[in-house]
């Protein structure tokens, strides 16, 4: 097994190279305390993330825990998960996150942390305008014609948004913007949860030269609430598509940002020519449109990554630094202005494919999703283990996640993490004997997984896995619990962020807004992020 110490880390960060940093705790663990640039990938779902998020096996790779407590260990667990798999360049960073907070190392909580800072120094950098709740709220009972886009995926804004709102998701501003207001005097509001696509939607539309006035909601859908004011739910008001004027105004304005960015476009040969050295340089073809737009027609081989979201989560779609990133859509407007971000987020190496996806060799639906090391596993029926569990000594072990669990799960189940599958077992053999072990998941797959495990742990067991998971079990209509009554393990491995909830805490929105603005100082001491925000030259 390899090591790095920190320092030797540190600088793996910034020598310009391919390096993939893999933090494999839970979510809530991750989000309190963890590097910069670190992706949380963890050992409980390290099969259903990698694929996407690292897709060389050949590339530079440095995995990482706490270095201390109930995490010890499990980086060294995936590395040897990584090497069966086929990755072949893994090291372990020695002591985890402990060494590098002694090496007077900087972390960081939150998680996005990498597109949230980058929003924050735009704002600063770019002076970009802003107005307040109070403010929008008098202009509106006013009486004024506003313009209020939400700059957020349409199931959040069905959540819960602005009044008036129409849902404009990220790179759909430029693209539709023409259309839905073509008066140049009218006011545009860009609101989002917070304040990240706020911003970066509010500069996307002046970096495009819109005529209108354009300001970002101060603190969106959360500074709303917090100034006291009602939102709506559950509505459905998107932006249409662009006339042909509004499409030739999207794509001549979206070409100019572009040049100023310095964005790349490269044909279909020149595209073939990058598949055909992914094995060598890790390449990420992504289609920046909607979900339903890729399920229509999308190009093989590419990945879903909305734009918007694309930026505002990078780290949740590219796993590796410094890669090549292709970016499709069908008339290049929106793969423009997000790969303008990217650009000025410090990713390298980003190309648009000119002229979009085209009409032909397109695959339809959704994208297969390849889950390396998944093998078959012997599973029950609903129906059988509806059966079993009127005998004793059966159990069921839930390895989904505890937010599914807690809104159904099947009666008497237990609930745990893979990554500590043992504990699990060993709780539930104190509580009585076991024959028979059942393992599920949301769809089955992740308990599949854990089935090989579960039988070298406990040979005497009977350990089987529940065809079609959980989900298998509710569509047949059985029996559900509610709550998480059998936990094996603290529930850590899911983190909310504070606008997730209807009925959100105040202080704790207020403190989320309060963690976005104070990242710019944390950025600067950390040092290896390569911001560069484009600024006008007036």
């Amino acid at each position: 097994m390899q090591t790095v110490d920190a320092l030797q880390l540190k600088a793996m960060l910034r020598d310009g190279a391919e390096l993939a940093l893999l933090d494999v705790r839970e979510q809530d663990p991750f989000s309190r305390e963890h590097l910069l640039f670190a992706c949380c990938v963890p050992l409980s779902r390290l099969e259903l993330l990698i694929d996407d998020l690292v897709p060389r096996r050949g590339v530079r790779t440095v995995v990482m825990d706490g270095g201390d407590g109930d995490t010890e260990g499990w980086a060294e667990r995936a590395e040897q998960r990584l090497a069966e798999l086929g990755y072949d360049d893994v090291a372990v960073l020695a002591g985890g996150l402990t060494a590098w907070r002694a090496a007077d190392f900087e972390v960081f909580s939150g998680v996005n942390v990498p597109s949230k800072a980058f929003g924050e120094i735009v704002e600063q950098t770019c002076h970009t305008p802003h107005i307040t709740p109070e403010a929008l709220k008098a202009r509106l009972e006013s009486g004024e014609r506003l313009l209020i886009l939400d700059a957020r995926p349409l199931d959040e804004y069905r959540r819960m948004n602005i009044p008036g709102g129409v849902d404009t998701p990220g790179a759909e501003l430029v693209y539709r913007v023409h259309d839905l207001a073509p008066d140049p005097a009218m006011p545009i509001v860009v609101n989002c949860a917070g304040r990240t696509r706020s911003i970066i939607g509010t500069q996307s539309l002046i970096n495009a030269g819109i005529p209108n006035p354009v300001a970002a909601l101060k603190g969106g859908t959360m500074g709303w609430r917090l100034a006291g004011f009602e939102l709506e739910h559950g509505q459905e008001r998107r932006a249409p598509p662009p006339s042909p004027d509004g499409l030739q105004k999207a794509r001549a304005a979206a070409r100019a940002v572009g040049d100023r960015a310095g964005v790349q476009y490269l044909d279909r040969r020149q595209l073939q020519t990058l598949m055909a050295e992914a094995e060598r340089r890790t390449l990420y073809l992504f289609d920046v449109r909607s979900p339903e737009e890729f399920a229509a027609g999308h190009l093989p081989g590419s990945r879903n990554a909305p734009g918007g979201q694309l930026v505002q989560a990078t780290d949740e779609y590219v796993g590796v630094r410094n890669p090549r990133l292709v970016l499709v859509d069908d008339t290049e407007v929106r793969a423009t202005m997000t790969a303008s971000w990217l650009l000025q987020m410090g990713w390298p190496e980003v190309f648009v494919l000119a002229g979009g996806l085209g009409d032909d060799g397109l695959e339809t639906g959704a994208r297969a999703r390849r889950i390396p090391g998944l093998e078959p596993a012997a599973g029950i029926s609903p129906v059988e283990l509806q059966a079993m569990l009127e005998v004793p000594g059966v159990a069921v072990l839930d390895l989904g996640a505890s937010t599914s669990h807690r809104e159904a799960h099947i009666p008497g189940a237990w609930w745990g993490v893979r990554a500590r599958l043992a504990q699990a077992m060993a709780a539930m053999a104190a509580m009585g004997p076991v024959r028979h072990l059942v393992l599920t998941s949301e769809d089955g797959v992740l308990a599949q997984l854990a089935s090989a495990d579960a039988r070298a742990l406990r040979p005497e067991w009977d350990v089987r896995v529940l065809a079609g998971g959980s989900r298998a079990w509710q569509a047949a209509g059985l029996p559900t619990g509610q709550g998480l009554p059998r936990p094996t393990c603290a529930a850590d491995d899911v983190w909310y962020k504070p606008y997730e909830h209807v009925e959100a805490d105040p202080a704790a929105m207020q403190g989320y807004l309060t963690w976005e603005v104070d990242l710019v100082p944390k950025i600067a001491r950390d040092g290896d992020a390569r911001f560069r925000p484009l600024v006008d030259e007036d």
